[in-house]
C-alpha cells in the first residue's frame, strides 16, 4: 500500500440509494483513492436526477485519479426505487471484483454499499448477507460482523438467523471461535494491546444462575474460562440488558451480542448514520453503511451521506494499521 490508500466502493443495489451516496459523498475531503466499481451510466443518471455532474474517469491504476470508475454493466436497467431481480447477478459481480483486487493488492480496503437480501434470494440466489458472502469469496472460516459507533464496538456471534434458531447457533465451537477472531482483529487491525471484552448472556439477567436457560452455565462460562486462561481479559456472561449503559460500557474495547438484535438497536440508537458495519475475520478490510437501501429515497429525497464517509474514514484507518504492521514484521 502507497502512503494514500485505495478504497474501493460497491454500491450495492442499484435501485437503491447506494448509487446516490456515491455521486454525493464530499471524496475530495478524504485521504484515499476511490474506486467506485459500478455501471457508469447508472450513476450517470444517479447524478443527473441529483443535479449534479458527472464525469469520473475510468479506473486506470497507473493514473492516480482521486476518483475512478471501474465499470460493470448492468443486466437491466435500473429505475431508482423499483427492486429488479433481474440485477441481482450485477449486484454480487461487483462484490466479486472488489474482493478479488483486495486479495491482489490493487486496493487496500472494501466499503460496500446496501444490498437487498430479498431481491438476490429472489433471483434463485441463495443469499443471507455481506458478511457470509464475502467469507465465502475469501475462503475465511469463521467471519464475524462487528458494528461500530464511536467507542462502542458490538460484535454478533450470530447474525441473521429466526429468533428461535439462536440458541441452537449457541456452541461452544461457535463462541471459541468468535472471540478468538474478535480478540485477534483488535489486536492486529485496531491496534489495541490488551482488549477488554464484555461477553453478554442469551438469557433475560444472564440465566439468572440456570434459572432462565442453561446456556450461560453450559456453553458460556466454560469458553470464557477457558479462553481467561489462555490470556483474553474477558468479562461475563453479563445481562445484556445493563452491561451497555454508559458507564458499563466504557469498561470495554468491545461487547459481544449473541443475536442481532440483542446488540444493534443499542448500537444505531447510539449512532445511527454514523455508525459502521465492520467485518472481522477476513483476509481483506471490510466497512459498510450502517442502513439499508433505503428505496424510497433513491434518485429524489435528500439523504445522509455520514454513514458512508464513517466507513471510509474507518476503512483509511484500518488500512494504514495494517500498512504499519506490515512495516513491523
Amino acid at each position: 500500500m502507497s502512503d494514500t490508500p485505495t478504497i474501493v466502493l460497491t454500491p450495492g443495489e442499484p435501485a437503491g440509494i447506494g448509487p446516490d451516496l456515491a455521486v454525493l459523498a464530499p471524496w475530495h475531503d478524504l485521504d484515499c483513492r476511490v474506486v467506485v466499481i459500478a455501471d457508469p451510466e447508472l450513476l450517470a443518471g444517479r447524478a443527473a436526477l441529483r443535479g449534479r455532474a458527472f464525469d469520473w474517469p475510468r479506473h486506470d491504476p497507473h493514473a492516480g485519479h482521486s476518483v475512478s470508475v471501474l465499470p460493470v454493466p448492468l443486466a437491466r436497467a435500473a429505475v431508482a426505487g423499483r427492486l429488479d431481480p433481474g440485477n441481482a447477478a450485477y449486484v454480487l459481480e461487483t462484490l466479486k471484483r472488489a474482493v478479488d483486487g483486495c486479495l491482489d493488492g490493487r486496493f487496500d480496503a472494501l466499503v460496500t454499499g446496501p444490498v437487498n437480501k430479498g431481491v438476490i434470494n429472489d433471483a434463485g440466489i441463495p443469499f443471507s448477507g455481506h458478511t457470509e458472502y464475502l467469507a465465502e469469496l475469501t475462503g475465511a472460516p469463521m467471519p464475524v460482523m462487528m458494528l461500530v459507533a464511536g467507542d462502542l464496538r458490538v460484535p454478533l456471534v450470530t447474525t441473521h438467523l429466526p429468533l428461535r434458531e439462536v440458541a441452537d447457533h449457541i456452541t461452544v465451537e461457535r463462541v471459541t471461535a468468535v472471540l478468538e477472531v474478535l480478540h485477534r482483529d483488535l489486536v492486529e487491525r485496531f491496534g489495541i494491546a490488551s482488549p477488554r471484552i464484555a461477553v453478554c448472556g442469551l438469557n433475560p439477567h444472564a440465566g439468572e444462575s440456570g434459572h432462565l436457560g442453561s446456556e450461560e452455565v453450559e456453553i458460556l462460562r466454560p469458553v470464557i474460562d477457558a479462553l481467561t486462561g489462555r490470556g483474553m481479559d474477558l468479562s461475563g456472561p453479563l445481562p445484556a440488558d445493563t452491561v451497555f449503559t454508559e458507564a458499563n460500557s466504557a469498561r470495554f474495547d468491545a461487547i459481544v451480542a449473541m443475536y442481532h438484535d440483542q446488540g444493534l438497536p443499542v448500537l444505531k440508537r447510539v449512532g445511527f448514520g454514523h455508525a459502521v458495519n465492520i467485518t472481522l475475520g477476513l483476509p481483506i478490510i471490510r466497512v459498510s453503511v450502517d442502513h439499508g437501501t433505503a428505496l424510497d429515497k433513491a434518485g429524489k429525497a435528500a439523504v445522509d451521506t455520514g454513514s458512508l464517509r464513517a466507513a471510509f474514514e474507518c476503512a483509511i484507518g484500518l488500512a494504514a494499521t495494517a500498512q504499519r504492521g506490515a512495516a513491523i514484521r
